[in-house]
């Protein structure tokens, strides 16, 4: 690998970052490696100017619904940096967000070495690799209901204004309607989706592209 590379291990356990290490090592034995502890540092490690390519090692242990829509928005705008997520749970519904990203690599942490180097390799050279585990979990999904067949044209815009928090009022004066039917189109989106709250309603705006993440934390 001719140009310079930089392995960012964010992994909370002492252990784990120590064999990631070891793997980053052997895969480039030129590259630099930097321990940030845990991804909470990812942000300020990324934003940091440094030449070559980085490829960001981490684990995303007991991601909640927040905390995966909070690392998918990091790694799409750091879109030119290799990802390689190195898990020890395989979670279906982040793991297929995940999958969906160009630049995202992902291993268990119970793979052999051979896979896990593989993976730190094929990042390194702005490539992907699923494990097995994860190609049968892609593979196997059972799709759910497509969303935009759920909504009609004017429910999906109203879920978008719910999504950038706005009130019942400022959606019905936007689109020049009543209160009335914007709480009834509220009570329709959120009965087809089968959510109970706006936070629930905007996860699905958000995975629909309803609304980017940038406008929904404005």
């Amino acid at each position: 690998m001719s140009q310079q590379l930089t392995f960012l291990l964010a992994d909370p356990y002492d252990l784990s970052r120590a064999g990631l290490r070891v793997f980053a090592q052997a895969t480039a034995p030129e590259a630099a490696v930097i321990d940030l502890t845990d991804a909470s540092r990812l942000p300020a490690a990324l934003a940091s100017p440094r030449e070559g390519r980085t490829v960001v090692v981490v684990d995303y242990p007991h991601v909640d619904t927040r905390q995966a829509d909070e690392a998918l928005a990091l790694i799409d705008r750091y879109a030119e940096v290799g990802w390689v997520v190195c898990t020890a749970e395989l979670e279906p519904d982040f793991i297929r967000r995940l999958s969906r990203r160009k630049g995202v690599s992902i291993v268990l942490k119970t793979n052999a070495e051979e896979e896990i180097r593989s993976a730190l390799r094929c990042a390194a050279r702005g490539e992907r690799f699923f494990c097995h585990q994860v190609t049968d979990l892609i593979l196997n999904t059972t799709p759910q209901k497509d969303f935009h067949s759920l909504l009609t044209t004017t429910e999906k815009e109203v879920l978008r204004l719910i999504a950038q928090g706005l009130t019942v009022k400022e959606i019905a004066a936007q689109r020049h309607s009543s209160a009335h039917t914007i709480i009834t189109h509220k009570k329709n989106i959120f009965r087809k989706l089968k959510v109970n709250n706006v936070y629930e309603a905007t996860k699905y705006a958000l995975r629909a592209g309803l609304v980017e993440m940038v406008e929904y934390y404005i």
